[in-house]
């Protein structure tokens, strides 16, 4: 399961990497973003072009009857998009770019363990440290009972296998959409599988850098910019290896 990413660029700047025509979300800089927050996501609007928005982390279907059935819709596997009720809809009609400037796993040290507490964990990023975007699918959830309560506007984050380097973390890794491939995800137009999941590969490790932070991060309570420090040792080296 994929569960906490960074964004500490400023709105403006997503804004501009992402093309933006209207901006109803103001991102602050976060640095350990969690399931069940509030986070930016990039749609494409028909007739007022993309937009970025605030959409609760935790995907609510449109025909579910109990909203927290997102606690465990964060994450949809590419590989069974296509088939899933949950997913299938929004694979058609509702995709999204979720910006984000780095990411966590956790990497065994030693043995096997099923616990992130005794494990390292690491700050994952593109080698230029840029934006990007993963790729993500949305919904528009209202009670059934008629009531006028605002829409919930839920997303998740789709994962597919991992390449090189984040095998040595995970089984599994978020998508990370080529940029060349982002106006294709979000294009109304592709509504079918086949033109869909070519696009969610895993992200060459070759672009990528890794390097252990404090376990701080264990907590989603700890949100500073300490998160994405590296850890040093006496001689002010990083500890561990970077990828």
């Amino acid at each position: 399961m994929f569960g906490r990413y960074t964004l500490h660029h400023s709105t403006q700047e997503i804004a501009e990497r992402f093309a933006v025509q209207k901006t109803l979300f103001s991102v602050p800089p976060r640095y350990n973003v969690a399931p069940g927050q509030l986070v930016p996501a990039v749609t494409l609007q028909n007739g007022n072009g993309r937009q970025l928005d605030g959409f609760k982390w935790g995907l609510v279907p449109f025909w579910a009857d109990d909203p927290s059935i997102g606690n465990k819709m964060i994450n949809a596997r590419v590989e069974t998009l296509a088939a899933k009720p949950s997913f299938k809809n929004a694979l058609s009609r509702r995709r999204c770019l979720i910006p984000a400037d780095g990411f966590y796993e956790w990497k065994q040290d030693g043995g096997r363990t099923s616990t992130s507490k005794s494990r390292q964990p690491m700050h994952i990023h593109l080698r230029d440290r840029e934006l990007f975007a993963f790729a993500g699918l949305w919904e528009e959830w209202k009670p059934k009972d008629g009531s006028d309560t605002k829409p919930l506007r839920t997303c998740t984050i789709i994962t597919t296998t991992p390449n090189q380097l984040l095998a040595t973390m995970h089984h599994r890794m978020a998508v990370i959409l080529r940029p060349e491939d982002e106006a294709a995800w979000l294009d109304p137009n592709l509504q079918e599988a086949d033109e869909l999941l070519p696009l969610l590969q895993p992200y060459p490790h070759e672009g990528m850098d890794a390097y252990p932070i404090s376990t701080k991060i264990n907590s989603p309570a700890f949100d500073a910019p300490d998160c994405i420090a590296p850890l040093v040792d006496e001689q002010g080296e990083i500890q561990g290896s970077l990828f």
